[in-house]
């Protein structure tokens, strides 16, 4: 499945999905956020069961600010509209993987 640009027009939508949703809240300017990305973009090909989407807090600081998020790349698991999982930082493909499963 595809990775999708989250933002506070569509979030709902995203939110209210049946599938677990793994929110990646990141910057174009951060090293971090870039090094996660091809991970997620793996993840996305792989799994048909899960919802990635990607929200830039540069555009979208309300949801941001609405997540909590204080430090990017933050990733966030929300299962049923509700979040399960919240980790700060850069994480390899397998943490990212073993937060899907909380």
């Amino acid at each position: 499945m595809a990775i999708i640009h989250v933002t506070a027009t569509n979030f709902a939508e995203i939110k209210a999905s049946e599938k677990t949703v793994l929110l990646d809240f990141y910057a174009d300017w951060c090293g971090p956020c870039r090094m996660v990305a091809p991970i997620l973009e793996d993840i996305a090909s792989e799994r048909e069961d899960i919802i990635i989407g990607k929200i830039n807090v540069d555009d979208e600081g309300s949801l941001a600010h609405q997540f909590g998020v204080v430090s990017i790349p933050t990733l966030v698991v929300m299962k049923n509209g509700e979040i399960v999982h919240q980790s700060a930082g850069a994480r390899p493909k397998a943490q990212i993987l073993k937060l899907l499963e909380s």
